[in-house]
């Protein structure tokens, strides 16, 4: 299992519309997506800043719900 890339929030954005999430709405600097099937995921965007391996892990797993290995395939 290789490790998870260091992204930035738009790299995210733009993986996570590629798998049909949808941005619904932004509160702050707070980006929430929706899925057709319903998931849904909250991305902090803060311009000077990536997305910790730990958050995208947990992203990946709890909201997406998938396998690191199918996310890589969207990158």
């Amino acid at each position: 299992m290789s490790k998870l890339p260091v992204l930035t929030a738009n790299e995210l954005l733009k993986i996570l519309n590629k798998m049909n999430f949808h941005i619904i709405r932004q509160k702050g600097s707070h980006v929430f997506l929706r899925h057709n099937d319903g998931r849904t995921t909250v991305v902090p965007v803060h311009p000077t800043e990536e997305i910790d391996r730990g958050l995208l892990n947990k992203i990946i797993k709890k909201d997406l719900k998938i396998t690191r290995e199918e996310f890589m395939k969207y990158m």
